[in-house]
């Protein structure tokens, strides 16, 4: 950027070893229980780190998580890998953002999907069912849960509510694939990881090798143990961890790579600047909460500060502001522990707080 942002000045001091920051995550983290990564940065990269607490109990307990540790990143799959593949389909002309999928994607003809559009997909304003239930409702097979979510009623009219679901995001990776001629992790790798040397970012389930340095998640009956390379959320894991809601897995150290490029987008990424500016910008037309596209507006900020926030349900969080230059992460992977959501969300209002104001 050509000028300083507010605060910028600020930001070294307070991602200082020992500085505020650090000092907030410690404390934050003998609240919420699990041990966190967190990292702030700017256009030129990270500009200070840290590290606190146990990867888990029992044998995790030993274990401490750093810049290399993979977590299971859930809802942030939203961001990491089907947003960019989006982005590229996009700046391609193959996928047009008002244009109502019945009128262009043949799978949706005849169905409730038919008048919905890919930017109320990406706005969480389609109006599609809360709630995904996809093994009662279509049971095991890929091929039925897909035509499942496809031919789903709507739950009301689209572009009249911002309603965060899950269900947007398979439908759109559903689409993303059809128009890419290739699974969504293959996708994301070719367009969005390796331009940007994430070589720590992955679907699942994961080798043996990587699993060893993975923060394990919720214990879960039926595997028998904490689950650990293998994506928490029951929809990805069903349709066999590829999904666009949930199942990459990521390390701070790669999320930091991420997050610089989206304020220096390196040249030829095939979903640079035009895509990333059009995305964090406000798209709800005034409905709240205020998203632009897959971002949310960061809870607590002025939407004019143009800060964006996505979060993960396992305990994952990014931010973004490209008026003020900066990025930050905080990675935890709370669900280990329990599903209390307060003291995580007081660490990260704090968090935001500290590095955006």
């Amino acid at each position: 950027m050509s000028h300083q942002p507010p605060g910028a000045d600020r930001l070294p001091a307070l991602a200082a070893p020992g500085g505020e920051l650090d000092r907030l995550v410690l404390g934050g983290v003998r609240t919420v229980g699990a041990g966190a990564v967190w990292a702030v940065g700017d256009a030129r990269g990270t500009l200070g780190e840290g590290c606190h607490g146990a990867l888990g109990q029992g044998p995790y307990a030993r274990l401490a998580p750093g810049p290399d540790t993979r977590y299971d990143l859930a809802s942030l799959t939203k961001i990491v890998a089907l947003w960019p593949c989006a982005g590229v389909l996009r700046q391609a002309g193959r996928l047009p953002l008002d244009e109502p999928l019945g009128r262009w994607w043949p799978p949706a003809a005849g169905h409730p999907a038919a008048m919905v559009t890919v930017r109320q997909l990406l706005t969480h304003t389609a109006g599609m069912l809360p709630h995904t239930g996809f093994e009662k409702l279509y049971g095991r097979d890929l091929g039925a849960i897909r035509a499942g979510v496809i031919a789903a009623p709507l739950h009301r009219t689209p572009g009249t509510a911002v309603e965060y679901t899950d269900r947007a995001a398979v439908l759109l990776g559903c689409l993303v694939e059809d128009l890419g001629g290739a699974p969504l992790d293959e996708l994301a790798a070719r367009w969005a990881w390796r331009p940007l040397a994430m070589t720590d970012t992955r679907y699942g389930p994961l080798g043996p090798a990587d699993t060893a340095r993975t923060a394990p998640t919720e214990y879960d009956q039926q595997a028998g143990g904490h689950l650990r390379g293998v994506v928490h959320d029951p929809s990805a894991r069903l349709l066999g961890g590829v999904s666009g809601n949930a199942g990459a897995f990521s390390t701070a150290r790669d999320l930091a790579r991420f997050l610089t490029a989206l304020l220096a987008p390196p040249p030829r990424l095939p979903w640079g600047e035009d895509w990333i500016a059009e995305s964090l910008r406000e798209q709800t037309g005034g409905l709240t909460p205020a998203r632009g596209l897959s971002w949310q507006h960061a809870p607590g900020t002025d939407p004019a500060e143009g800060a964006f926030v996505h979060y993960g349900f396992t305990g994952t969080g990014i931010w973004i502001s490209r008026r003020l230059g900066r990025w930050a992460l905080l990675l935890t992977n709370k669900v280990h522990y329990d599903r209390a959501v307060q003291p995580l969300t007081d660490l990260r209002n704090a968090y935001r707080r500290a590095v955006f104001g």
